[in-house]
This record gives structure tokens, sequence and C-alpha cells, in this order.
């Protein structure tokens, strides 16, 4: 119904979807946490992390563009929740979407920090180091040795305020100049690929996958099958020693997931897509395509320059480029990341600062949050509430806690939404699906599967794990202490002339 009565213009087809996906997806997973997954976790093998986490999106890409064909929306997953199986799930994908949005915007601004102090200090504007990293992080130099220990993140803190700020006055966004923007990072992408392979030494790429460390005990079988019996008995039983090895790779393809953050976003555009049962599942699968060979491509360049133990640092593209020794490419690709990282912050706490006003229209937030500002005309209670969340995130989390909490949130809602789709099938099975899932249900079951493993991956951490269970618990509480009791749904207030009553969907025919 809300498709049918859109006021929303449909003009978006195919390519623009695809090109809206490939702007939303490169960021902070290729410019920031690629050198983390490969120097702590893979090695080398990152490139085959990154075909395992393109594969788990494309099962869960598929689930997203069958329900983005049937419930045309926007509002992406918490539309879809909320319409088809009901407030509470609907509430615990919000809980899960705030990881995913208000703490990537943190992870995001603290590779923009990395960029940012490499090229101030290719200008000759030094920053004390302390203040570049969060409380007891070290602090390491080009050569990987540690020079200082975090005190706060700074410019971290500083960039988040000021994205703050034009959210508050209210940024009307240019599709020039987003397109301008997704230009840059793209191009400073192929041109890493094309310039750095002329640096390549191959020999850096062997071996592929590096020995476990600690090392396999003598007598113990080593054969590919074993491995990957040891890795999946490591995340069943929560043990984190997976530097290197297959346990390794696996899990880095859950830390490098942050990379493909964005594909959903093509699915917000469910309203305004001119045929949706066609080019939704063609924007969301091509992006999701070419941004999976730009990724992997990008990674055998970056092991082929660095020495893989050596990427552990905030701005990795950036120490590849220094260490060709162009200085004109190493600021273009410095400029580049902090262009396009600055628009992705921009888009994250956008996204958050709207969960939280829809999740306040429905009731299950404070009407505070949805209160907008007379003269800015945004939500400017709520957009500083954000705001000061993200920055304190930003200042006083590490890199490695910020990817792990967000990506814990987005593997999650992915996996709720693999599983939306099974219910949805069972419970309405005529419903109109322009797209349907091929080879169902093996496709929406291996999503949620592969969400499941890689997310006992990250909770084999017991901080991120504490943290994640703990975050869960206490919104459960908050929903039936406060979210239930003041639900429009659940009171039936008269929305928009009529009685807010539980969604019925459409069906063939109707």
């Amino acid at each position: 119904a809300e498709h049918e009565s859109s006021e929303l213009k449909r003009s978006l087809g195919a390519i623009n979807l695809i090109l809206l996906g490939i702007g939303c997806i490169i960021g902070t997973g290729i410019f920031v946490l690629t050198g983390r997954a490969a120097a702590q976790f893979a090695g080398p093998g990152i490139m085959i992390s990154f075909i395992i986490t393109g594969t788990l999106c494309a099962f869960v890409a598929l689930c997203y563009a069958e329900l983005a064909s049937a419930l045309p929306v926007s509002g992406s997953a918490y539309s879809y929740t909320y319409a088809s199986m009901g407030e509470g799930p609907a509430w615990v994908m919000g809980l899960l979407l705030v990881l995913e949005y208000g703490l990537a915007a943190s992870t995001v601004s603290v590779g923009w920090s990395g960029y940012f102090v490499s090229l101030m200090h290719d200008i000759g504007l030094a920053i004390p180091p302390e203040l570049t990293a969060a409380p007891g992080v070290a602090v390491k130099n080009a050569s990987g040795v540690v020079i200082a220990t975090g005190v706060a993140n700074v410019p971290a803190i500083a960039v988040i305020g000021l994205v703050t700020l034009l959210l508050i006055r209210g940024v009307t966004e240019s599709a020039a100049v987003n397109n301008i923007i997704v230009a840059i990072k793209v191009a400073v992408v192929v041109l890493f690929i094309v310039i750095g392979s002329r640096y390549v030494h191959p020999a850096q790429w062997s071996p592929l996958v590096p020995a476990q460390v600690p090392a396999v005990a003598a007598g113990v079988p080593n054969d590919i099958w074993h491995q990957i019996g040891r890795a999946l008995v490591a995340v069943v039983t929560g043990d984190n020693s997976t530097k290197y090895g297959i346990g390794g790779v696996i899990h880095a393809a859950a830390v490098i997931f942050f990379a493909y953050l964005g594909f959903e976003a093509v699915s917000t555009a469910g309203a305004e897509a001119r045929n949706p049962g066609k080019d939704m599942p063609i924007g969301i699968l091509g992006a999701l395509l070419v941004c999976t060979i730009l990724y992997i491509l990008t990674c055998a360049v970056l092991v082929g320059i660095v020495p893989y133990q050596q990427l552990d640092v905030p701005a990795p593209i950036a120490l590849a480029a220094d260490m060709m020794h162009l200085p004109w490419f190493a600021f273009v690709v410095k400029i580049g990341a902090i262009a396009g990282l600055s628009s992705v912050m921009l888009v994250l706490l956008y996204g958050q600062t709207r969960i939280f006003y829809t999740m306040s229209r429905d009731g299950l937030l404070p009407t505070a949050l949805a209160t907008v500002h007379k003269t800015f005309q945004t939500p400017w209670i709520n957009t500083i509430i954000v705001g000061i969340a993200a920055m304190c995130a930003a200042g006083f989390l590490s890199l490695d806690a910020l990817s792990d909490l967000s990506n814990v949130g987005s593997l999650a809602a992915f996996a709720l939404v693999c599983i939306t789709v099974i219910y949805l099938r069972t419970t309405e099975p005529n419903l109109a699906r322009p797209f349907r899932t091929p080879l169902y249900p093996v496709v929406p079951i291996l999503g949620a599967a592969m969400c499941a493993v890689l997310l006992m991956s990250l909770m084999a951490t017991p901080a991120t794990r504490h943290f994640f269970l703990g975050y869960l618990i206490l919104g459960v509480i908050v929903y039936f202490a406060y979210g239930m009791r003041s639900s429009k749904l659940g009171k039936g207030v008269v929305v928009g002339g009529h009685e807010a009553a539980p969604m019925e969907l459409p069906h063939k025919g109707d």
C-alpha cells in the first residue's frame, strides 16, 4: 500500500542501483580493515577470505532482493521485519541496526583519522601520536615499531562532531556531488590496482595460507580438511587462537565482512525503482560482483607490496602507496580515502538517526527522538544523542573492538533477514513476489548458517561476546519496560486516518 501511494519518483534502473551499491560498499572495509585482517589472521589468504564473505553476501543479497521486490518500501530490514514478523522481532532488528550503523560510523571515523594523520605528516604537521588512538592502543610507525600508547583518538572525535553538526543543520545531498565522491573512491581503488601491480613481489604471496600460530603439534594431521574441522571446532568452543591457517582465513572473513556493508542500502531504494522485481536483484548482485573483484585485486596488490606482518595499521593502503615512493600517488590515495570515508560517515550517521526517528514514530522509543527542529527541519535531539554516542565510541574504543561489534550486529541482522524469507514463505505462501530467491530453501538456510558461523567466530572473543549478549538483554528489557507499553501498534492509535493494526500483505491477484 505504501508503494502504491508513494509520492517518490520511480526513476532508478538497474545501472543506477548498481552504482548506488558500489558507492555504499567501497569504504572503510577496503581502506582500513584489510590490513588488520591480513596481519592478524589470514596473511595473503585474505584474498580467499574476501571470496568467502562475498559468497555469503550473495546468499543474503538474494534474500534481500526477494523482500525488496515483495515489500518495495523504504526502511530496509526494519520495515521488512515489522511488516512480516511483527513488532517484537522488529525491535530486535532495530537493536542490531544500531550496531550496524551507529558503531559503523565510529569505525569509519577511526579509519578516517589514520589517513588524516598520515596526510598531515606528509605536509609537515605532526599530531601527537597519543592523541590518534584509543586508550591503551599501541601506535606504530611505518616500520611497525610502537612509538606511543593512545590516550584518545582526537581526529576521530572531531570529524564525528563535524558530521553531527552538518546533520543537525540539514544536508541536502546533491546527486552530482555524490557521484563525484563515488567516482573518486572507485578511481583510487582502480589506480592502486593498476599502478601498484608494477611494485608487487609475487614471493610475498607464498605461502598463500601461512601455518597456524601456534603450530600444530607433531603427529597431528594437517591436511586442509583437518584444518577446516579444527577451525569450526575453534569457532564452536570459543578458541580464538586463529592466527593464520584455515581458521585464520575464516576469522578474517568475519572481520572483513565490514567491507561489504552497504549492499543492503540498495534495498532502501525499493520505492524509487522502476521495476523492483527485476532491477533490485540486478542492482544488489551486480554491485556485489564488481566490489568483490576489486577487493580481491586490491588485496593481491597490497600483500604483494607490503609484508602482511606490517599491515596492522589504520591506513594500510596509504602505507603501500608510501612504499611505492610515488609522493603524488600517495597524496591522491589519502585525499581519495578521506573524501570517500567522509561521505560514508555522513550516510551512516544519517541512517542511524532515521532508524531512531522511525522507531520513535512507531512509539517504540521516546517521542523526543522524532522531534523536528523548526528551522532546520531535522530530528535534532535524536541527531545530538547519536552524535555524542558515536564520538565517545570513536575516541575511546579501538578499531578492533568497533569493527567486531559492528560486524556482530550486521551478521545477526542478515541472519534474521534470511529467516524472514523462510518465515514469509511459510506463513504467506501466496504473497506476490516479483523476484523469488532461487534454490529455496537452500539459499536462505545457507545464508543464515554462514552468518551464524562467522558470528560465532567473532563471539569467540570474550569482550565482544559479553558486550553483545549484555546489549541484547538490556535491549529486550527496555522493550518490555517501555517499547511494548508505548507502541502505537499495541495501543491501536489512529495514524494517518487509519487505526493502527497488524499489516496485511498483498497477495497474488489483489
